[in-house]
């Protein structure tokens, strides 16, 4: 009984996607919630409203790092199942492990931003990328070796998603390391390496523009 459930639950994709849209909306939403107004009491002129708009700009900074992480992941896991014909309950449940790391961002977050000068908060903030790059590397590892891909994928695409992750939590570990030297250098060279990958797709042709200057050729 319980060997045959295992065989036909988890198999959605789609509401896969659905869950991990939802979480990812929520998660994303949450990290600007404590997010902090001045404090009227402390704003009489122009010029305190700016002061305290750059008092500001640290937990800003973290926000927006926070919020292109979770973008580059949840493109880096729609990517992943777009490319999969199926799923199944192994699958499934490490997917669910890797929304789990998703829900623990706006905790991790929100610990960097109280204490931005401790590189214990830095490091824990990068555990959680770890996580992230680990389970997907593994889930895509697994669905291609349990035979879950689309006929059509090739090794190339295969190969590219694995070297993408490998490559980007290379940096993410190099930026981490520099916490010894300055928490905020780390977070600039993390945040930099976050908007390479944002810039880099509009850095390429796109095909469909190749495919019609060859046609009017």
């Amino acid at each position: 009984m319980i060997s045959s459930y295992n065989r036909v639950a988890g198999q959605s994709v789609e509401r896969l996607a659905a869950l991990s849209d939802g979480i990812f909306g929520v998660a994303m939403t949450l990290l600007a919630i404590d997010l902090r107004v001045p404090r009227s009491n402390l704003i009489h002129s122009e010029r305190d409203f700016l002061y305290a708009l750059l008092s500001l700009s640290p937990e800003m900074l973290v926000y927006l790092m926070s919020f292109l992480t979770l973008g580059i992941f949840w493109v880096g896991q729609q990517s992943q199942l777009n490319h999969l014909r199926r799923s199944d309950l192994r699958l499934t449940w490490i997917h669910l492990t890797f929304l789990f790391a998703v829900t623990l961002t706006p905790l991790s977050t929100k610990m960097l931003r109280e204490y931005l000068a401790y590189r214990g908060a830095l490091v824990a903030y990068w555990a959680n990328i770890l996580i992230f790059g680990v389970i997907l590397y593994g889930s895509w590892s697994y669905a291609t070796h349990a035979g879950l891909l689309k006929e059509d994928i090739s090794k190339e695409v295969t190969s590219a998603i694995c070297r993408r992750i490998t490559i980007g939590q290379s940096f993410y570990a190099l930026g981490a390391l520099l916490c010894f030297l300055s928490t905020y250098l780390s977070i600039a060279v993390i945040i930099s390496v976050q908007l390479f990958y944002v810039i880099s797709p509009w850095l390429e042709k796109p095909e469909g523009v190749a495919g019609r200057r060859s046609f009017d050729r």
